[in-house]
């Protein structure tokens, strides 16, 4: 599975940004079963889970971006989304998406929120 992530950017804090990532070679069989996730590292840090399909359609969030950040996948196009909205400033890190069923990373996008 290879992934191809896009949608970061610079946005003021309250803003809201959407991130994508497609795995368009893949069979659609597969694809529906898969568990995606999206993870962010920031300068310094350990890299982190933000949110998951941890199968098909059960999701899980950190707990700090509970009721901000919204994942959802549409299988018809190999993509899945990570929408965030009430962005903080330390929500700023790169973003990556990952197929956690074949351990394949895409690549990272930079999200960074100013105060």
């Amino acid at each position: 599975v290879q992934l191809q992530a896009c949608g970061g950017g610079l946005v003021q804090a309250g803003g809201s940004l959407r991130l994508s990532c497609a795995a368009p070679g893949t069979i659609l069989s597969v694809w529906n079963t898969l568990s995606l996730g999206w993870y962010r590292q920031a300068p310094g840090k350990e890299r982190e889970l933000v949110a998951e399909f941890s199968d098909s359609s059960t999701t899980n969030y950190a707990y700090s971006v509970k009721g901000r950040f919204t994942i959802a996948r549409d299988n018809a196009k190999r993509r899945v989304y990570l929408q965030m909205n009430s962005l903080k400033p330390e929500d700023t890190a790169a973003y990556y998406c990952r197929c956690n069923s074949f351990s394949a990373w895409g690549q990272g996008t930079q999200v960074t929120v100013s105060s």
